[in-house]
């Protein structure tokens, strides 16, 4: 144990270290790299070297006219993903959190042949003679006058955005004063949201506050260029916003579940274990994003932790303007449920009177399935109802045959969920998403309603099959008997799913219906577009199970089959390719 707490504290230094390095400099001309530390970059790199320091890889940009940007992974990542390593970009590129990697970028264009830097190392390149004083002096005062514009134009921009924001704070206040009301509209991000305040669990008959969404503001410049982009609120039952000195820095998205969990009780709300409970509980969680959100996160405190072992050596403490957190969480009786998913239909505008099904898959603890179905809900801007029926998966690496067994004996719940949400909700749409394993049960239900509620199934929109973990040969024959069962359903596989592959050796080397193994491709069934997503796959050595919700592309393909259904997928998005094979066609992003 000693061992693992020195461990533990090494490691945390090293992290420390990492966050306190200064912005390298070129030394003949000025020419700076900017360093952004817990960032990665999601473009693609044009070059790449491995081992070095962040210095080392910064000299390189710096020695290269190609190169406007830079990231540094210090190896910390994932097992598969343990290198150091440098890549360089010829371009700024969208940036996410990472625990393990740094960015950096150039102040400016114009860059000396050979630049220097102090503490490059070896791999750094050959260093210029020093400059003449007057020359230093003039690079010293051109640094200093690029700094000073940098912090004017950083304040300008503050102060525009806080212009918008008084702005978008008096419409508001406008629109509340006149009568009538404005009917509420819920959608995602920007502007600020009210979280309610949390209240006790209720007792049995107590009315439980009810978490609806309330008007977006939108700056009246705005408003005649493009429609508003509502944010969600927590509502009081008077269907008015709660106010909050907080409420500028996150939003709250209410997600409805359904669980046959075990339920335990902590000393501050209602959690949900790995243990089966054997029978059907529903309730609610409010769900705060942060609005420094970026699309398609889910912001979370970083840890160091120990692989495979589940020890925790050190963790960031959770923070609403910087995290998702779960502001409440309690459990409701099914007419309580009803009354507030009523309430919310009510009030929905970009996704009239629709409701979004998630289910999860392996190794997918309860508190991370509602974040990950909180961020689908807000990426999507889905002002509809979201609800979550979560399985009792283990929660771990190793649970892989528990997870499987209990995703089986969880269809029974699964079925009584989703007739709850199609028959007695007042959802005129139901759209469905189900991940890895969480497909199994959803196959087996789908069948067994389609044969007993063919009534009921009719209000199934869409149905997004993402990287099902389910042998391929039983997926083709349970996916040919589902005909009709929706408006359509959309299957998301990949060459390069990590995840898959381990689930590809617990079944003996049968592939699962989410691979594309290289011999014979993608699994074609008639009615399912089956889309090849491996090309969105940037880093070839990482997990990317979760690519439906981490890319970007993946996001906008899934609003626009929610919203117009549209088909085949190349009228609705171009850039896909119609590839043909032997069983049919399918469809795959370009590399």
């Amino acid at each position: 144990m000693r061992k693992l707490w020195t461990l533990g504290l090494c490691l945390f230094a090293a992290v420390l270290t990492h966050g306190m390095v200064e912005p390298v400099a070129a030394q003949s001309t000025g020419a700076r790299i900017e360093r952004e530390a817990g960032q990665q970059f999601t473009g693609k790199a044009y070059a790449r070297s491995t081992g070095g320091t962040f210095e080392a890889c910064a000299a390189r940009c710096l020695a290269d006219k190609r190169c406007m940007a830079l990231e540094h992974n210090r190896g910390g990542g994932r097992v598969t993903n343990r290198n150091v390593y440098c890549r360089l970009y010829s371009a700024r590129s969208e940036m996410r959190t990472s625990k393990f990697a740094d960015v950096g970028y150039k102040t400016e264009a114009a860059l000396p042949a050979s630049p220097s830097v102090a503490g490059g190392g070896a791999g750094s390149p050959d260093q210029t003679k020093a400059p003449e004083p007057a020359q230093a002096e003039q690079a010293a005062r051109k640094a200093a006058d690029e700094r000073k514009a940098a912090e004017m134009r950083r304040a300008d921009e503050a102060r525009k955005v806080a212009e918008a924001k008084q702005q978008a704070d008096r419409s508001v206040q406008a629109s509340r004063s006149a009568p009538p009301p404005a009917p509420p509209v819920v959608a995602m991000p920007p502007p600020a949201s009210a979280p309610a305040p949390a209240p006790a669990s209720p007792s049995a008959g107590a009315e439980p506050p009810a978490a609806s969404p309330a008007p977006a503001a939108t700056p009246p410049a705005a408003a005649s260029k493009e429609p508003a982009r509502p944010s969600t609120r927590s509502m009081s039952p008077s269907n008015k916003a709660v106010p909050s000195a907080a409420s500028a820095a996150w939003d709250v998205v209410p997600v409805f579940y359904g669980t046959d969990r075990n339920r335990q009780t902590l000393a501050k709300r209602v959690a949900y274990g790995s243990d089966r409970a054997r029978r059907l509980e529903l309730g609610q969680a409010l769900v705060t994003v942060p609005k420094l959100h970026q699309v398609p996160n889910v912001e979370r405190p970083w840890a160091i932790k120990i692989p495979y072992l589940d020890i925790t050596l050190y963790q960031e403490s959770e923070d609403p303007k910087k995290h998702f957190t779960i502001k409440e969480l309690k459990a409701l009786s099914r007419d309580e449920m009803l009354a507030l998913v009523r309430e919310r239909l009510a009030a929905s505008k970009n996704f009239k009177d629709q409701a979004l099904v998630m289910i999860h898959g392996y190794n997918n603890g309860f508190d991370e399935a509602l974040f990950r179905t909180a961020q689908i809900a807000y990426d999507l801007k889905f002002d509809g109802v979201p609800f979550l029926y979560s399985w009792p998966s283990g929660g771990g690496i190793t649970s892989y045959p528990y997870d499987r067994d209990s995703a089986t004996q969880a269809e029974q719940y699964l079925s009584q969920f989703l007739l709850l949400v199609l028959n007695e909700t007042g959802a005129k749409a139901v759209n469905i998403i189900a991940h890895s394993m969480g497909n199994q049960p959803l196959l087996s239900v789908l069948r067994e309603l389609k044969r007993s509620n063919p009534t009921e199934v009719a209000r199934i929109n869409q149905i997004i099959l993402a990287a099902p973990d389910v042998d391929r040969d039983a997926f083709e024959y349970i996916a040919g008997q589902l005909q009709g069962v929706s408006r359509g359903i959309t299957m998301y596989v990949s060459s390069n799913d990590a995840a898959l592959g381990i689930s590809r050796r617990f079944a003996g080397g049968v592939p699962r219906a989410g691979d594309v193994p290289a011999d014979i491709g993608p699994s074609i069934v008639a009615g399912i577009d089956t889309i090849d997503v491996s090309a969105l796959s940037t880093d070839y050595l990482a997990i990317n199970h979760s690519n439906y919700a981490e890319k970007s592309a993946l996001i906008q393909d899934i609003e626009l089959v929610f919203r117009t259904g549209e088909r085949p997928p190349e009228n609705r998005l171009p850039i896909l390719k119609r590839m043909p094979s032997p069983k049919g066609d399918f469809w795959r992003y370009p590399n």
